[in-house]
């Protein structure tokens, strides 16, 4: 099963829905325009049934196979929503919306599922259910998980969830998967460091938290260097350093500190939080302060399963010839919460040469469709195969 004759047919039309996309970008869950375009082309398509408003905006769409002898149903995933980041691509289908943009390629991710829904329309080749899933505010606002708190996997009785990504730096049209932990769980730090804030003419009758926090954030960095073993993954970054004043002959009173805590299991996700703690409050009390510290858990660490990974990889060597070992990626993915409820995998389809995820200057490349569609395509036909 190489690359569909009929995805290359229906390239134009899918990119010009990729386009369309790209040029209206919507942010976390208002995907308004977006979710009810998906909607109307679901529609349109002749699905079994179309359902909007599941984790707020997103979009439910059933297609029933030829057959039903074997009672399977496979989820398929794609996520909608855009960045906030001003566009730099000059490209003539540029975002519209100022502030926003597809510099992820979900416009991407939207457009092959919409394509590979109507293929799945038309054929109906595969004997069970698909249920195609497209889902909003993956970029940070949890939407993965509002669908499953909102009966995604119970309400149309998915047995198996598949998602997918585009990768820049991959070569065009192949792709990359990995069994287990593959996306770093996303924590957040937020710390308060609290002193005694005075004239800098005068340290001796302040508690400098400028001293403070900068001794904290650097003894934040011995928790991946000194506590963890070093063949776990961990990263400990502090991204904001915030004093209470400004001026040159001030101590502050206080520091807050920001950042993101990166792990790949649940052991290093717990010694990173409780190492957190015990450092920020040891550092103030030997200063003489105090440490406020707020912990937030975000997104968990996307694990694939290895049967479906299995399965998922051979379907991507049967589209592009090949499908090699991902490596493992420290960013976040709440498909996570999908694969915590359902087992599945997530793989990457590669984007060619080009700006990575999250810049300015990113741009899908709509070449890739092709091989996009016919692995969605795939999972369905290959592993609900007409009897």
């Amino acid at each position: 099963m190489p690359v569909k004759n009929r995805f290359a047919e229906m390239l134009p039309e899918i990119t010009e829905w990729r386009r369309d996309l790209h040029e209206n970008p919507e942010l976390l869950f208002e995907t308004h325009r977006t979710s009810a375009l998906v909607a109307d082309k679901l529609k349109a398509f002749g699905c079994d049934d179309v359902t909007t408003g599941i984790g707020r905006t997103g979009v439910v769409a059933v297609i029933k196979g030829k057959t039903d002898k074997s009672g399977k149903v496979i989820g398929l995933r794609a996520d909608m929503d855009a960045l906030p980041i001003h566009e730099a691509t000059g490209l003539a289908y540029a975002s519209k919306t100022a502030g926003a943009m597809h510099a992820c390629g979900h416009d991407g991710h939207t457009a092959m599922l919409l394509g590979a829904a109507k293929y799945l329309a038309e054929t109906r080749n595969f004997d069970g259910t698909a249920v195609i899933i497209f889902q909003p505010a993956e970029e940070g606002g949890g939407g993965g998980k509002e669908m499953c708190d909102d009966g995604l996997m119970d309400k149309w009785g998915i047995q198996e969830v598949y998602g997918m990504h585009n990768w820049p730096g991959q070569a065009l049209g192949k792709f990359a998967i990995r069994s287990g932990a593959f996306f770093a769980a996303t924590d957040q730090l937020d710390i308060t460091l609290e002193g005694l804030g005075g004239h800098a003419a005068m340290p001796h009758n302040t508690v400098d938290t400028t001293v403070m926090a900068a001794q904290a954030v650097m003894a934040l960095q011995t928790i991946a260097s000194r506590n963890a073993n070093p063949v776990d993954q961990i990263v400990v970054s502090v991204t904001s350093f915030e004093t209470s004043s400004n001026a040159f002959n001030v101590i502050p009173q206080s520091v807050r500190l920001k950042g993101t805590v990166r792990t790949m299991s649940r052991e290093m996700r717990e010694l990173a939080e409780k190492r957190i703690n015990e450092i920020c409050t040891g550092v103030a009390v030997t200063y003489g302060g105090t440490a406020d510290v707020t912990y937030h858990r975000g997104y968990p660490a996307m694990v694939n399963h290895e049967e479906q990974t299995e399965f998922a990889a051979g379907v991507a060597r049967a589209v592009s010839g090949d499908c090699d070992h991902a490596d493992l990626v420290m960013g976040g993915e709440d498909f996570a919460y999908m694969l915590e409820e359902r087992p599945g995998a997530y793989i990457l389809v590669g984007n060619g040469e080009g700006a990575m995820v999250h810049h300015p200057e990113y741009n899908f490349n709509d070449e890739a469709i092709p091989a996009g569609c016919s692995w969605w395509a795939g999972i369905v036909e290959q592993r609900m195969p007409v009897a």
